[in-house]
């Protein structure tokens, strides 16, 4: 036993050191590389600060692009999915009254053109992001409400679209908060 146990000692200390000092200092090191020095990336307007780039925003007025619901009421400090899977039924009428809602807000759409992030949770309950589709479903109704013409927000759309990482990994995507900033500020 002695012979396995100052060996198997001493190798839990080096993995505590590895696991608990130097990758923990690593990874600070590298956010103070990140947009924001590793504290987010702040979105300002007029000088107050309206948000961050990476946590979404509750969104519900007709006048801007809604994002993604949230599980976590938009909480960070709450993150989290809601657990819940398709065959739930509590979840299906959840899922149902959201459809319901977007299409009494939308009444140019129809159920099966809703994009499926308009009406789902994000894993974390935080997603900044919405799909290409999901914004472009919501011109309409902006441009309405805004007295603008579509083809001016389709452009704002097409302007804020992120395309994927190295045009590979994941698809396009469209920050809200971003988005709806630049829609406050069209004319």
């Amino acid at each position: 036993m002695k012979k396995y146990l100052l060996p198997s000692l001493k190798l839990t200390a080096v993995f505590i050191v590895i696991c608990a000092v130097i990758y923990p200092l690593f990874i600070a090191a590298v956010a103070k590389l990140a947009p924001g020095g590793g504290k987010g990336e702040t979105l300002m307007v007029n000088g107050k600060v309206v948000g961050y780039a990476n946590i979404g925003q509750k969104f519900t007025d007709d006048k801007y692009f809604w994002g993604r619901p949230s599980a976590a009421a938009y909480n960070a400090a709450a993150s989290s999915g809601s657990n819940k899977g398709p065959g739930n039924t509590d979840y299906l009428k959840d899922i149902q009254s959201k459809i319901d809602s977007f299409l009494v807000h939308n009444p140019t759409v129809k159920k099966e053109e809703i994009p499926s992030d308009l009406v789902t949770y994000s894993g974390s309950g935080l997603d900044p992001d919405i799909s290409v589709q999901a914004a472009k479903i919501q011109v309409a109704r902006i441009a309405k409400v805004r007295n603008l013409s579509a083809d001016k927000i389709l452009d704002l759309v097409a302007k804020n679209t992120q395309k994927p990482l190295l045009n590979l990994f994941g698809p396009e995507k469209i920050n809200v908060l971003k988005l709806n900033i630049q829609l406050d500020q069209l004319k």
